[in-house]
């Protein structure tokens, strides 16, 4: 049965961190052994991972085109690796498909994260061998430290929420349809083989339900993602996005986008590019090309609210809100981030992250990338505004780690009318000297006012720090020769003084 993946991303990680995945050109059942184990044990909740035999490594990438594996090999290694599975204590099997992959055979073990851990298997296979603990740190394999190990013993049953089974729900609660359109999506040959499999087949293929045959109940991942009335299970998994139209919040409108995790994530974002996300041009006279710039960049919506939806808590009763005020604009989920992230690290632009709230949710939405790797969020975010030339976000929670904020501001040149507000008429006049590259000296000849340092504090410092004007020579403030010129923020507050 197939995966319900795109093994061609897979191999070539672009849906799955590399640290997440271990390449084998041949078959060492020790190693292997130990491997399964770490996947298993999942201690940093990122859902396991992947271990692919008939690709050979060279320096942690899969060295392409593959070796491959005779079909007889494939055989004796699915055979062995069912009694050494039985070696792991508790005993745990990881999901294994023989792959046509470029011309040749490869075998995949996938390993998602336990249900029972901690788990432990043999350092060696030997006779009388000692039972240890690994766990995955970065790229390998290892025994936790003492430290670690009480961690790791103190995580029994404690898996992540979407990783749960509800009891309360029946597999006939999902739907197929949603099922195959997903597997569609991510381009897996799984959706082909759907007509000729039973649900429970489809299920535990995915991962998104767990027991006997008897008695398979559906996860609440799958309820999420798949399930036939989200809502009635979750009723708090959805997104409102609420326009103030003042900065009091007296009047508003509002939208609120509901089904499966990426079906209302996805309507979202559509909302937010064709409502919220606006273009400027600003066209110059002395070169051809114009500069385009957005009241708020969409790369960083987008990751944020991606965020929001893979981090946030959904044991929790509230709604992810996304607030638009005239002046800012707000992503809100709950509950906050996870130790060690608290707020004076958020407050000091420090990310560090270890742990998921969340293990199976964000590895469905990277399958549709909707989200990238492990800790790339944030930075993402960051970057996307510094292209945009817009104002740095602000990352905030509380003390008891209640919520998760991001904060963002609009591009300057969407924010003329604040600008020209706090602007004196000797501001203004500044302005309109400086179109062309003035002195120190000149500005305040021209205000028919001393050169003295209270005027220069008073009448042209505001106007730099706002970015209204630039100095000619940025690291030498004090410099002789040091002139100021009208920036292309400046030009725009004066257009919009003079409409």
């Amino acid at each position: 049965m197939a995966l319900p993946i795109n093994i061609n991303e897979l191999i070539n990680g672009k849906t799955v961190e590399w640290e997440r995945i271990e390449f084998r050109k041949g078959w060492n059942p020790e190693r292997t052994l130990k491997t399964i184990c770490a996947f298993a044990n999942d201690f940093n909740n990122w859902s396991g991972g992947y271990v692919i035999l008939g690709v050979e490594e060279k320096n942690g990438q899969p060295a392409l085109p593959p070796k491959g594996l005779e079909l007889n090999q494939i055989d004796a290694i699915q055979n062995e690796l069912n009694q050494l599975c039985r070696k792991i204590i508790p005993n745990y099997f990881p999901i294994v498909e023989p792959i046509n992959f470029k011309g040749k055979k490869i075998l995949v073990l996938w390993c998602p994260g336990g249900s029972t851990r901690p788990y432990k298997c043999p350092e060696s296979l030997g006779k009388k061998p000692r039972y240890f603990y690994f766990i995955r740190k970065f790229s390998s394999t290892v025994k936790p430290t003492a430290e670690e190990e009480h961690e790791l013993i103190s995580m029994a049953n404690q898996i992540p929420f979407d990783d749960q089974v509800n009891h309360s729900f029946q597999l006939s609660d999902l739907d197929l349809s949603t099922i195959k359109t997903f597997l569609n999506e991510v381009n897996s040959e799984l959706e082909s083989e759907i007509p000729n499999l039973s649900i429970n087949e489809i299920a535990r293929s995915m991962n998104i339900a767990e027991g006997p045959d008897e008695f398979l109940l559906p996860k609440n991942v799958g309820l999420l993602f798949f399930g036939k009335q989200p809502q009635s299970v979750f009723p708090s998994a959805k997104i409102e996005i609420i326009t103030f139209s003042d900065e009091a919040g007296s009047n508003y409108t509002e939208k609120i986008f509901t089904g499966g995790l990426h079906r209302q994530l996805n309507s979202a974002l559509e909302y937010l590019k064709d409502m919220v996300v606006k273009e400027k041009i600003v066209k110059y006279e002395q070169r051809a090309e114009a500069d385009r710039f957005f009241n708020y960049p969409y790369d960083a919506l987008e990751e944020a609210l991606c965020n929001a939806v893979y981090h946030r808590g959904y044991d929790n009763d509230s709604t992810i809100e996304v607030r638009i005020y005239p002046t800012h604009l707000d992503i809100i989920s709950f509950p906050g981030p996870l130790p060690p992230l608290d707020k004076e690290k958020l407050k000091n632009n420090k990310f560090d992250v270890r742990k998921y709230r969340n293990r199976r949710i964000g590895e469905l939405l990277k399958e549709l990338h909707l989200t990238e790797g492990r800790a790339t969020g944030i930075p993402t975010i960051i970057k996307a505004l510094k292209d945009n030339g817009s104002p740095a976000p602000v990352f905030e929670t509380d003390d008891e780690r209640s919520y998760f904020k991001t904060s963002f501001f609009p591009h300057p040149l969407f924010n003329l009318a604040l600008y020209a507000e706090n602007l004196a008429p000797k501001h203004i006049s500044v302005l309109k000297y400086c179109v062309l590259q003035r002195s120190r000296e000149e500005i305040f000849k021209n205000l028919k006012m001393s050169n003295h340092f209270k005027n220069y504090n008073k009448y042209l410092v505001p106007l730099i720090e706002e970015k209204l004007v630039n100095r000619t020579i940025p690291h030498a403030p004090k410099a002789p020769n040091q002139k100021y010129l009208i920036t292309i923020l400046g030009k725009e507050v004066l257009k919009y003084l003079n409409k």
